[in-house]
């Protein structure tokens, strides 16, 4: 092939991919920008939850419970605007529970204000407790800090106190993690031996991004997730 010809193949074929569009990403199962959007989808239900005051524009799109993402637009103020997460019910008995972890893998961004976190409700709704995997801006823990412990496979720096609704347990991994696993029920074990609950109904596990601010809009990337045992 010469030269001439050459370039004649090369804009014909520029000019097919112009007329027929480059391709384009799949879109997702399933996406919301709706306050309460949720998806039921492998025993897990995925949640917009733009539950804070003084929010912005925020969308959630799944491929699955374990594969979703958001992209947040909220002001830089503060306060908690949203907690996007997928959540898996219970409903049981902490002693009957013979096993409970989970594990995850996340892409997050660099700058605003967000934890990671699981929040695993107990004793319809009067416990939470508050797992953080990593978190980046001026966020913090609810209550005063009961000292670092190791439980569940993690050091954490340990919280407790009162949000005026519900107890809350807050355990802040003391550097941050972009994946791993977690024993969610050696960490509820051992808020028990601590006298802090007893033997609670446990409700759901949920894991997401408490999000406080990310102005101009940013993206937090569940790449995997899953709770087993239970």
């Amino acid at each position: 092939m010469n030269t001439l010809t050459r370039a004649l193949v090369t804009a014909l074929a520029a000019t097919l991919a112009f007329s027929l569009g480059a391709p384009t990403a799949a879109a997702a199962v399933w996406s919301s920008s709706d306050r309460w959007g949720t998806w039921n989808n492998g025993g897990y239900i995925v949640r917009n939850n733009i539950w804070g005051s003084g929010h912005g524009s925020q969308t959630i799109s799944a491929d699955s419970y374990s594969k979703w993402n958001v992209f947040a637009n909220h002001p830089n103020t503060g306060g908690v605007k949203s907690y996007p997460h997928a959540g898996k019910a219970l409903n049981k008995r902490l002693s009957a529970i013979g096993s409970l972890r989970s594990s995850f893998n996340v892409s997050v961004p660099g700058s605003g204000a967000y934890a990671t976190t699981y929040d695993i409700w107990a004793n319809n709704n009067a416990y939470e407790v508050m797992v953080w995997m990593n978190r980046t801006g001026p966020v913090g823990a609810i209550g005063s800090r009961q000292g670092t412990f190791t439980v569940g496979g993690h050091t954490w720096d340990v919280y407790r106190g009162s949000n005026g609704h519900n107890a809350v347990f807050s355990l802040l991994r003391t550097s941050n993690t972009s994946s791993g696993t977690v024993d969610l029920k050696a960490v509820m074990n051992w808020i028990r031996a601590r006298g802090w609950w007893g033997d609670v109904t446990v409700g759901e596990v949920q894991f997401g991004y408490e999000i406080t601010s990310s102005s101009g809009g940013k993206t937090f990337r569940t790449n995997s997730y899953s709770v087993s045992g239970g």
